[in-house]
């Protein structure tokens, strides 16, 4: 089977960190400035994460137990090389996406508006966020925002062919993703305006999409032996 790497992951979700201030900066500035009077803002934020990435985790398990119920012992490999393949096309997607080069992860992101439709009344039931508590069912709810980011490390769960390696690949993803959205927290408006220059969107971008093209290279060349 195709070892889908954790780095890839994390490091695909740190250098998205433009995207991740954009679909969830609201919600971070809201936790950042809509507290209870006296409150520190660190355990609201860290609440919010972790319930954010449990539900990643809880997309990846699903997916790669999916994946390993439907592939049968003769279509294992062949079916994992051809996931492996699109989740990569997917982070090359995302990464032009983030330079500003292409806009094709839209469609995708489109694909999670009805399921996001039913959730999104629980998401504005969350707030204001009056405890802690509140902000982990926040962020477990805003978990399933759809994202073309968290959509490209769920396509490599899905690939994983396990439900654990599944929750280990988007455990690595939520991980990656956090120092953004911890930043952002305590910088908003400082961040906000850094991740959205043009020469940062594009080197994070095509690092990113060079990351795919790394993976894809590497099943090409696995594949070839």
């Amino acid at each position: 089977m195709i070892e889908t790497s954790f780095w890839v992951l994390f490091v695909t979700g740190l250098l998205g960190g433009g995207h991740c201030v954009g679909m969830c900066g609201g919600i971070v500035t809201a936790l950042t400035f809509g507290l209870p009077q006296g409150s520190s803002r660190w355990p609201y934020l860290f609440a919010y994460n972790l319930g954010r990435i449990a539900s990643y985790i809880a997309i990846g398990a699903l997916l790669g137990g999916l994946a390993q119920l439907g592939l049968t012992p003769q279509w294992a490999r062949p079916g994992q090389i051809v996931l492996f393949a699109l989740a990569n096309i997917m982070i090359i997607a995302l990464g032009l996406y983030l330079a500003g080069l292409s806009s094709a992860v839209r469609l995708v992101e489109s694909a999670g508006r009805p399921l996001w439709r039913r959730l999104q009344p629980l998401a504005a039931r969350s707030l204001p966020l009056r405890s802690p508590w509140r902000a982990l069912g926040a962020g477990a709810i805003w978990g399933w925002l759809p994202c073309g980011l968290v959509y490209s490390a769920s396509l490599s769960a899905l690939a994983s062919g396990g439900a654990m390696q599944g929750a280990l690949c988007m455990a690595a993803f939520g991980l990656g993703t956090l120092p953004n959205l911890l930043a952002m927290g305590a910088f908003a408006t400082t961040l906000r305006q850094w991740m959205q220059k043009r020469p940062v969107r594009l080197l994070a971008g095509l690092a990113v999409a060079a990351l795919g093209a790394v993976q894809l290279t590497r099943l090409a060349l696995t594949s070839a032996l």
